[in-house]
This record gives structure tokens, C-alpha cells and sequence, in this order.
């Protein structure tokens, strides 16, 4: 089996748009800047299958947004924002305010 890449180029602003267009990965997305460190797979996500969010990570994997990483033989994903902030300044931490803002009025806390 091929080895993937663990850093893809940074993709285009509409790969990166239509990454984040997904509230799943949004939502992956989120917590991982939350985060601010790598974060473990399966912390990532709650409400779909492991395939599925292998399928989300490759997507967000594919437009640059994060980098895969290998810590105590655990998978983890990291948030490229300093590449991000580099191509598209402002443009990843403003949909992911508004992500949390939202998530907020909905579950009556603020991210």
C-alpha cells in the first residue's frame, strides 16, 4: 500500500472554501484551532463512521488545511494556520469564529 503524504501543498481558496463547506469538517476544523496542537483522530469527531471521517480527513488533507502526524503511534491531525494565515490571511480564523459563534447559540455557550 502507498504511503500518503503527510503535508499536501496548500491548496487553492476555492479548495480550501469548498473544504469547509462541509459542517462536519467545519466542525473538525474548529476543534483542532481550538485545540491549537495536533489533536488525535478520534477526538475529532462524533457523529460519523471512521471511514467517513478518513474521508473528511483526506479532504481536508487535499486542500492543505491540515497536516497528518504520527505522536506515540497515534494518528493526529494538525491545523496548517500559520501556512493558511500565509496564503489567505483572515480567511480560515474568520469562518472558523463564525463556526464557534454559531455552535454557541446553538448549545448556549460561546466557543
Amino acid at each position: 500500500m502507498e504511503e500518503l503524504p503527510a503535508i499536501s501543498p496548500m491548496g487553492s481558496l476555492r479548495d480550501v472554501l469548498e473544504a469547509l463547506s462541509d459542517p462536519v469538517r467545519l466542525e473538525m476544523v474548529r476543534r483542532l484551532e481550538s485545540a491549537g496542537t495536533p489533536v488525535a483522530c478520534a477526538e475529532l469527531y462524533d457523529s460519523v463512521s471512521k471511514s467517513t471521517a478518513s474521508h473528511h480527513f483526506k479532504v481536508l488533507r487535499e486542500a492543505g488545511l491540515t497536516e497528518r502526524l504520527t505522536i506515540g503511534g497515534q494518528t493526529h491531525q494538525r491545523l496548517r494556520l500559520e501556512d493558511l494565515e500565509e496564503s489567505y490571511p483572515g480567511v480560515v480564523t474568520s469562518i472558523v469564529a463564525a463556526a464557534g459563534e454559531d455552535a454557541g447559540r446553538v448549545t448556549g455557550r460561546v466557543s
